[in-house]
């Protein structure tokens, strides 16, 4: 990409810090921002009430290891876990969507589904935080979760492509940036 993806520019901030501001209004209370590669740069974009950085030493070894590493740092009695990767943004809208249809539901998981596919963020009831706890990239990470409570997801519909969209390549960069702005953008 060129740039981290975290200081990648997202309608004129950090995209880091675009993704705050939506866990925020979207109703995260805590955000909580695990960095690996080049982590004192990133920490320097994460800005907010209620937003901790976590460094994660181990962010070489696979994605588990920093959802291990956010788990750690929440507080013990939390009761909702949201999981969102930086390089997937949500808008407020459909964090707030998910986040009341979880909330709503009691639902150990909730995840938005767009066009017969899940989506993200994922939306995990704290009880299952020990099975998060447990994850490793060869149990293949949070999809182990998902698959052993298939028949306990509350699958939130959504009318939007953003809920899968996913930024691996600077021609999905552009088309993330193309969607999302045609989609309400940061509202």
């Amino acid at each position: 990409m060129g740039t981290l993806k975290p200081l990648l520019d997202w309608f004129g901030a950090p995209l880091v810090q675009r993704q705050i501001e939506s866990l925020k209004a979207g109703g995260a209370d805590e955000v909580y921002v695990v960095t690996g590669n080049r982590a004192y740069e990133v920490q320097e974009a994460v800005r907010g009430d209620g937003v901790q950085s976590v460094i994660n030493p181990h962010y070489k070894e696979g994605k588990s290891t920093s959802i291990k590493a956010g788990l750690a740092a929440l507080p013990k009695p939390a009761t909702t876990i949201m999981l969102l990767a930086v390089d997937q943004p949500r808008p407020a809208w459909l964090i707030a969507k998910v986040l009341a249809a979880h909330l709503e539901s009691g639902a150990l998981i909730s995840c938005p589904r767009y066009d017969g596919h899940g989506g993200h963020p994922l939306i995990f009831a704290g009880s299952l935080r020990q099975e998060l706890d447990r994850i490793s990239e060869a149990s293949h990470g949070v999809r182990k979760v998902m698959k052993a409570h298939a028949d306990e997801i509350n699958w939130v519909p959504v009318d939007s492509p953003i809920a899968r969209m996913d930024m691996n390549t600077p021609e999905a960069y552009d088309l993330a940036k193309a969607e999302y702005g045609d989609l309400e953008g940061l509202a």
